[in-house]
Parts: structure tokens; C-alpha cells; sequence
């Protein structure tokens, strides 16, 4: 995120960009704007929270981000490349090699082991694991012992650390995660949180997360908060009750129109 304020773009590449990004759902009187004009960038090698409140358009901007849905004006890139305009055959070349997802559900097969889960969507990409990196992030997740135990043999958050894992073999570009702890209990989310921090830090990946929660956001570099579908604040360094304060002063920008046609 640049530091000259909301919705700059620098000159440098950053992880992920969009510039002047609408959302619009239906039209006349039952149109429904997610995301109105946002310009932001996500800079490599950081994890990033987007937070707001329900209907802010957080997990709109994340799916468009991630080119799981389309936006209505604007443009994305993920790097230099754009996704805007793309067709589905190429979004889908671009997710296997550029990107990579961790949800709330767990979304493991449950007839694969923990290890075969991981190597899933190298396998459909026609593509073989590097062993150093593979054995690196199965220390990393502390699933050493756990690779030959299929999901219903693990604890939740074991199963969302095999999740983790799979997101992270590919080395994508970055990594989106919706709501990645909101199915785990707070020592099991914790743990996760520290492990996608790490792998920030230690390994250089990039993290783009949507929560609800101050605390997960608390594990991140830097937060962008969004009200009514606008980024309206920012915060670098944070901590759990200065999330928690910004959620509740959450003001949208003054003499700005709640909607503007699509062009």
C-alpha cells in the first residue's frame, strides 16, 4: 500500500492492482453497487487485511481481485498482467500458476491423504513439487507425521494447515484467504495466523486476507478498511485494539455519491 494515502498507485509492480474497480449488481431501482472507484495496490512480499463491515464489498473486492468474478468497470492486474478482459480458459491458467486459495471451508477431499490434498493442484496442472520447498512447508505446518492421514483423521486446524500448504507448494504470485480461521477455534486460528505470517516473512509470499476479526487482522503488516463498497482508512503496524477502534469510526468520505452509472 503506498504510503501517500488511500488508493495511490506507485510506479513500481506491486503483487496486485486495481485501479478505479465498480462493482454493479441489477440495474434501475433494484441496483446494487458492492464497490464504487477503488484504486489500490498490494505490494509483494506483505500481508495485507481487508476488513469492514457486513456489505462493505470485502469478499467482492478479494473474488474480483482473484478474477473469481468480473468486474463492472475498472481494471485488475495481478502483476503486469491484466486480468480484465480475459476469458475463462485463460483466468483458469492464470489461478493454477499465479494464484493460489485458502477458505473457510477446507475444501480436502476426503478419500486423499493429507499429502496428496497438498499436491492436488500441482498434479491437475501437470506440474511436480520441489521437494526442498515441499519439505519446507510440511516443517513449516507441522504435519510431518500427518501426511498419510486423510481429513477425517485430523483436527480442523490441521486440515486448514494442509489447506495452507496446498496454497503455498505452487509458489503463486500471492494468496487470497477468506475468512481462513473463522472455522477454527482461537489456539487452532492462531496457529495458522502465525504460519501465513511466517511464510510471509520468512519465504516471501504475498497474503491478501478478508476477516471480520481484529485479532487475525492484528498478524498482518498493514489493514485497508472499506465502508459502503469505498476503501475509507488504512492502518500500518496494527494491533488488535487499533483495528478494533478504526472498525468503529468508520466514516465514509464526505460529498461522494453512494452510486455512479457504469460506463
Amino acid at each position: 500500500m503506498s504510503d501517500d494515502g488511500i488508493g495511490t498507485v506507485g510506479a513500481a509492480t506491486a503483487a496486485v492492482s486495481a485501479v478505479d474497480v465498480w462493482k454493479v449488481y441489477g440495474s434501475g431501482e433494484a441496483q446494487v453497487t458492492a464497490l464504487a472507484g477503488i484504486t489500490t495496490r498490494f505490494e509483494k512480499g506483505r500481508f495485507t487485511a481487508i476488513m469492514g463491515p457486513s456489505g462493505s464489498g470485502k469478499s467482492t473486492l478479494m473474488h474480483c481481485l482473484a478474477g473469481l468474478d468480473t468486474v463492472s468497470r475498472g481494471m485488475i492486474h495481478i502483476g503486469e498482467t491484466p486480468l480484465t478482459g480475459m476469458n475463462d480458459t485463460q483466468l483458469t491458467k492464470l489461478r493454477r500458476s499465479k494464484i493460489g486459495f485458502i477458505f473457510q471451508q477446507f475444501n480436502l477431499l476426503p478419500t486423499l491423504t493429507a499429502e496428496e490434498n497438498m499436491l492436488l493442484p500441482l498434479s491437475i496442472a501437470g506440474r511436480k513439487a520441489d521437494p526442498a520447498w515441499f519439505e519446507t512447508i510440511v516443517t513449516t505446518v507441522g504435519l510431518k507425521d500427518r501426511l498419510h492421514h486423510r481429513p477425517t483423521q485430523l483436527s480442523g486446524g490441521q486440515q486448514q494447515r494442509v489447506a495452507c500448504a496446498r496454497a503455498l507448494l505452487a509458489r503463486p504470485d500471492v494468496i487470497f484467504a477468506d475468512e481462513p480461521t473463522g472455522n477454527l477455534d482461537s489456539r487452532a486460528g492462531a496457529d495458522v495466523l502465525a504460519f501465513l505470517r511466517n511464510s510471509v516473512h520468512d519465504h516471501g509470499q504475498t497474503i491478501i486476507m478478508v476477516t471480520h476479526d481484529p485479532v487475525a487482522a492484528s498478524y498482518a503488516d498493514h489493514v485497508v478498511f472499506l465502508a459502503d463498497g469505498r476503501m475509507v482508512d488504512e492502518l500500518s503496524a496494527p494491533t488488535a485494539d487499533a483495528v478494533l477502534d478504526k472498525l468503529k469510526h468508520l466514516d465514509l468520505p464526505e460529498n461522494q455519491p453512494d452510486t455512479e452509472p457504469v460506463r
